[in-house]
């Protein structure tokens, strides 16, 4: 079956928790550039907390999500703990019920999580933030969810989506956030919210690949 268990998801979140706190260190020095440079700090925070409070237990992946969204939502700052615990919590609110994930399922999930983000927002696709890197993701899953394809050929097309989005930001001009008062100076570097979401959604890929 091309899909994964909902009970058995645990291990998705849990690759996340990984990815971020491998790329602690890489995320405070993007963010250092144009930003205050907590941005490191602060996810490894909130995903070392879900890990230490529900890593060992009989959690499915869509409460997983809920519960990590509400720690980000709720105990880390910068502004990046509400924007990902929005993302989150609206997937889970998508995936309410499910017993087994499927690509039409996840990119709805995801579809979601994008909406519920630009309801809160008010970036949009060029404006140097996570929704250069989130947005053409979401794309790129439900182009291929449309079309009945294949769950892991969609994850990765996902993965490609999203490092091309990343990319993009590095030749923008931020418009939202503490660097968009650097004008033209914030041009030359990644977005650190861009960075993390594509860390992010790559592990979702390659751990969902390998369960698939």
């Amino acid at each position: 079956m091309d899909a994964f268990s909902n009970d058995d998801g645990l291990f998705v979140l849990l690759a996340m928790v990984k990815a971020i706190q491998e790329n602690k260190a890489y995320l405070g020095e993007v963010d250092g550039l144009i930003g205050d440079g907590d941005h490191g700090m602060n996810m490894n925070k909130g995903f070392s907390l879900f890990e230490s409070r529900f890593g060992a237990q009989a959690i499915g992946f869509v409460e997983g999500l809920d519960k990590l969204g509400a720690i980000l939502m709720n105990e880390i700052g910068g502004s990046m703990g509400p924007i990902y615990g929005t993302v989150f919590m609206e997937m889970a609110a998508a995936g309410k019920g499910l017993d087994a994930i499927g690509l039409a399922d996840f990119a709805r999930m995801l579809e979601a999580g994008l909406s519920g983000l630009q309801e809160i927002v008010e970036a949009q696709v060029g404006d140097k933030t996570l929704v250069d890197t989130l947005s053409p993701a979401v794309a790129a899953l439900t182009a291929r969810a449309r079309e009945n394809g294949g769950f892991r050929q969609a994850l990765a097309e996902m993965k490609a989506a999203a490092a091309q989005g990343r990319d993009s930001t590095k030749d923008m001009v931020a418009k939202h956030g503490r660097s968009s008062r650097l004008g033209e100076r914030s041009r030359g570097v990644l977005d650190a919210g861009a960075a993390s979401c594509y860390i992010l959604l790559a592990a979702i890929a390659e751990a969902m690949s390998e369960k698939l």
